[in-house]
């Protein structure tokens, strides 16, 4: 019987996002890994300027929607707002990740605390689970009770006049490039993208995997001399031949 989309995501929540990376391109040789990107080469994966806010949450996983946010331009004012960003949100399968790259001069990028309570209550309305951003936010005491996750690029107390510049575009943050509709796998290691259509195969090739690493760890624990380290072999490839 085929597993339903909710019954997928659950597993892949169940699921820390390096095992998720693992099988997405970590280790091209092993045969659990899908290869879907070359790992050193493409932008698939976020780097350790994101900071996960609510480490304790555990992993999420939703539909990437994308905007970008800057300073307010006078020749495209009034053409966006964050009422776009709601209705991109609304109209994405459920869940959804707002994924947000900020575009402020470097004297600003520290400084912009975005998104506060009452963004995110807007957004959960509509479903989405977590936001992902280059930049910084606030209200991250309030935004806790919420059960809402975040990964930035820091934490800071305000912000002056601000813009939505584009909705569902292609962005990079954190290092990681993004599509509107890619899924978003992301917890206190940091976030990863592969497309939608892989989810069944990326959880089941992900429990294969966990299940290896089990049995390499418990080999491990036995293992009082070198020899024994090498005997036990790898999680990622194939027990070398005795």
């Amino acid at each position: 019987m085929t597993a339903s989309k909710d019954e997928i995501f659950a597993g892949l929540r169940k699921i820390d996002t390096p095992t998720i990376t693992n099988v997405v391109a970590t280790y091209p040789k092993n045969p659990l890994c899908l290869g879907l990107y070359n790992p050193w080469t493409e932008n698939w994966y976020t780097d350790s300027s994101i900071r996960c806010i609510y480490p304790e949450m555990g992993p999420v996983i939703g539909h990437a929607v994308t905007c970008v946010y800057g300073l307010p331009d006078p020749n495209y004012s009034g053409r966006l707002s964050f009422m776009d960003v709601i209705e991109a949100l609304d109209a994405m399968p459920k869940p959804t990740i707002l994924v947000i790259q900020q575009k402020w001069p470097p004297e600003l990028m520290a400084k912009a605390g975005l998104a506060g309570e009452i963004m995110v209550t807007s957004m959960m309305s509509v479903g989405c689970i977590g936001m992902l951003s280059n930049g910084p936010s606030r209200d991250v005491d309030a935004v806790r009770k919420l059960g809402f996750q975040l990964l930035l690029g820091g934490v800071t107390a305000g912000h002056g006049e601000m813009a939505v510049q584009a909705v569902n575009v292609p962005v990079s943050v954190g290092g990681m490039d993004v599509a509107p509709g890619e899924l978003i796998h992301m917890d206190e290691n940091g976030a990863v993208k592969f497309s939608a259509d892989r989810a069944a195969q990326v959880l089941e090739n992900a429990e294969k995997m966990l299940v290896g690493e089990a049995e390499h760890l418990a080999r491990l624990r036995t293992a009082k001399t070198a020899a024994e380290v090498r005997a036990a072999g790898g999680a990622y490839s194939a027990r070398p031949k005795a």
